[in-house]
């Protein structure tokens, strides 16, 4: 199994995430896409990552390798077994993705965009409640949902993002998260960077 990955991507960070959470041994391949080789535009002719190839099968978009994973390895299981649960975790990372990874994309372009920041702690702040509610994000078990929103957190102090202070569920949700031998595990050189010199609020 190889993953051709970026090293500090948010769709790439999540499926790495799987990955580890899943404790799957994969050949991760580096891909510059200013300059991609001919060997993986052979592989995926639309030139996007991050892209699995497991034997014969290539998966180019982030949700499909993350529920593939899943369902290739069912231990520990990252989704609900009940339709209707599993239909609101499905629901749950596409809010996530337009809400979230939007406005991640807007300030990756504008690292001045004051608006999309401003969305973000709005957010934030209205989901306070729900992270109180159990130990992870609407259950009590690590799911799909939460390899979607940690990459997200851990990449707030590079856009300039603080989590507000009365935001304490939040906080105690990071740290429970980031200290997951899988989250560490998942994290590139530049992913780990991102946090080096940043008095982290998980402390």
């Amino acid at each position: 199994m190889i993953l051709y990955s970026h090293p500090d991507c948010i769709d790439n960070h999540r499926v790495r995430l799987v990955l580890c959470e899943k404790a799957v041994t994969s050949k991760i391949e580096i891909v510059d896409l200013d300059s991609p080789s001919e060997k993986f535009l052979q592989i995926n002719p639309y030139g996007n990552l991050p892209t699995l190839v497991d034997r014969d099968l290539v998966l180019n978009h982030s949700n499909i390798i993350m529920e593939y994973l899943d369902e290739r390895f069912p231990h520990p299981p990252l989704l609900p077994v009940y339709p209707i649960a599993k239909a609101k975790s499905h629901l749950m990372i596409h809010r996530i993705e337009q809400d979230w990874y939007k406005l991640i994309e807007a300030i990756e372009k504008n690292k001045n965009d004051k608006v999309a920041k401003r969305q973000i702690i709005s957010s934030l702040l209205k989901l306070e409640p729900v992270f109180a509610e159990m130990p992870y994000f609407l259950s009590s078990e690590y799911s799909l949902v939460d390899c979607s929103i940690a990459p997200v957190l851990w990449r707030l102090p590079k856009y300039g993002i603080e989590i507000p202070e009365e935001a304490i569920h939040i906080k105690a949700y990071c740290k429970r998260v980031f200290s997951r031998n899988s989250f560490q595990a998942s994290l590139t050189d530049q992913e780990c960077a991102i946090r080096e010199d940043y008095d982290d609020e998980i402390d």
